[in-house]
């Protein structure tokens, strides 16, 4: 089977002229020849990008989704690729509805009529890893309307082929490739196998889901469904059933009386709370997954599905992000490029002069311009860029939070062409800064401290005078035996001289 696959995979490739693309890489330029000799037939005359994203589409769902996050490593790739697999879209066909029924009963040993009052066999959704049903719960369950995520069958298995290809293909990349080595094929393999593993467990999206919710309850820019724990499995997750407009459809929107601005700039201020509040952040926030309320009670609201990808800051990404954007905006360029080395992204030995040129070169013409036309996805892309030249390893989470930013940009300005992001961001930012540094950041250190603090200082005393008993009775000892070995050894040296200089006394003396 592995082997049919890869004969499929070289056809394709050799369709849409992959290997030329490979193979004008490999630095003897044999292998290019070799190509273009054997394929003197074939004629070329699409863009490279769009050939690639052909040849993707075709090979299935599996490498539409590897595509996929690839076109999210910005910092990697040539920008004409990137933006042309950001096209990329899940087009599969829906599997079967007996399949779906067989997949709730294989969950929950039981058919579907017995799980939900009401089940639709037709699917609402397909993607490439699972579909989506509506339902409904029986009574004793609390009557709701809910939707029915279904993982596809025999995904593991599918997969597991798919990605063996994959690391082959990205094995031999880094031989023939002269940027192979750079570009780390393999590492991408492996990130993306990660993400993709992950959305094998719908327990794990489940739980994205609930967390965002969280995080959002008492809202009034952001509606999550709620999960209902009791029908989550690893392969079906279930959750309350949203209803709204799709946010691309933008001539519905207006005709639902939604003012577009300001829903643009909602979006805005949804995406920076996520990531500087909570630091957890809806990572495919493209515009298939985002509704928008069109009910009288939560009219204008924003609705979030899909949560099998999220992002993740730690402290130290946020202090790094604080320095960056503190330094920023005062123009300070050398500590932004000193904020790089601290953080030991960029090797020690990096001339910070240079480093601190060549930002200046991406970050000074922006402030020239007037703010509504200034990308800030695009910004962080060439500080990354930039970056790269320096052998700065960037960071995957703030890979994945710059992509999400591009698309935030994209839908906001979608909305209003006039957007600021600047401006709608502004108070997010300084708000977040005085949080990460300064007397802020002191007091909440304090306070997380506090209740640690309270809990060991009474015992402080006891625990040093432990610590001075453990001292005299084991760390002095070894430490006077040492001294007195020394010591012994020291007084037969100076016997064996005393010996010495009283024979050659003797000695002299006859």
């Amino acid at each position: 089977m592995r082997l049919f696959r890869l004969a499929k995979i070289v056809s394709i490739a050799s369709r849409y002229g992959i290997d030329e693309m490979i193979f004008e890489h490999e630095p003897s330029g044999r292998l290019a020849a070799l190509s273009r000799t054997v394929h003197f037939w074939r004629r070329n005359t699409l863009p490279r990008a769009v050939r690639l994203r052909l040849a993707l589409e075709a090979l299935g769902p599996i490498f539409v989704k590897f595509g996929q996050v690839l076109s999210t490593r910005r910092d990697l790739l040539p920008l004409d690729i990137a933006d042309e697999l950001a096209k990329l879209q899940d087009r599969v066909p829906p599997f079967s509805p007996e399949l779906a029924l067989a997949q709730i009963e294989a969950a929950y040993g039981r058919p579907a009529s017995k799980v939900f009052a009401e089940f639709d066999a037709t699917p609402v959704a397909s993607a490439s890893v699972a579909q989506v049903h509506f339902a409904r719960l029986h009574a004793e369950d609390g009557g709701h309307e809910v939707a029915v995520k279904i993982l596809r069958p025999d995904m593991h298995g599918v997969i597991a082929h798919d990605l063996a290809l994959l690391e082959t293909l990205a094995g031999l990349l880094e031989k023939i490739w002269s940027d192979g080595k750079r570009l780390k094929p393999r590492e991408v393999v492996g990130e993306f196998a990660k993400y993709l593993y992950d959305e094998l467990d719908l327990m794990r999206e489940a739980a994205n889901c609930s967390q965002l919710r969280r995080n959002f309850l008492d809202s009034k820019l952001l509606l999550v469904p709620s999960v209902y724990w009791d029908h989550c499995t690893t392969t079906v997750m279930v959750m309350e059933r949203m209803h709204g407009i799709p946010i691309s459809q933008t001539a519905a929107l207006t005709a639902a009386g939604i003012d577009l601005p300001t829903l643009s700039r909602a979006g805005v201020e949804i995406f920076f709370t996520q990531v500087f509040r909570d630091g957890f952040f809806h990572a495919d926030m493209h515009p298939g997954n985002i509704f928008v309320a069109d009910d009288e009670v939560h009219h204008g609201k924003y609705v979030a599905l899909d949560f099998g990808i999220v992002g993740t800051l730690t402290d130290v990404d946020k202090n790094y992000l604080a320095q960056n954007f503190l330094a920023f905006f005062q123009r300070d360029y050398k500590r932004v490029a000193m904020a790089h080395i601290e953080a030991g992204w960029a090797p020690a030995d990096t001339r910070v002069d240079e480093f601190e040129s060549a930002i200046r070169a991406v970050c000074e013409p922006i402030f020239d311009r007037p703010l509504h036309e200034i990308s800030f996805g695009r910004v962080l892309l060439r500080l990354f860029q930039t970056s790269r030249r320096f052998n700065v390893d960037i960071q995957p989470q703030l890979v994945m939070l710059q992509k999400t930013l591009l698309n935030i940009e994209g839908l906001g300005r979608q909305l209003d062409p006039n957007l600021d992001l600047w401006t709608t961001a502004k108070p997010f930012l300084e708000r977040w800064m005085k949080e990460q540094i300064g007397w802020r950041a002191l007091v909440r250190g304090i306070n997380q401290e506090a209740p640690n603090w309270a809990r060991t200082l009474p015992q402080l005393p006891r625990l040093v005078h432990q610590a001075l008993s453990r001292e005299e009775a084991s760390d002095l000892a070894p430490l006077l035996e040492e001294l007195a070995a020394t010591q012994r050894q020291q007084n037969r040296m100076l016997g064996l001289i005393a010996v010495l200089l009283a024979t050659l006394l003797v000695v002299n003396y006859l």
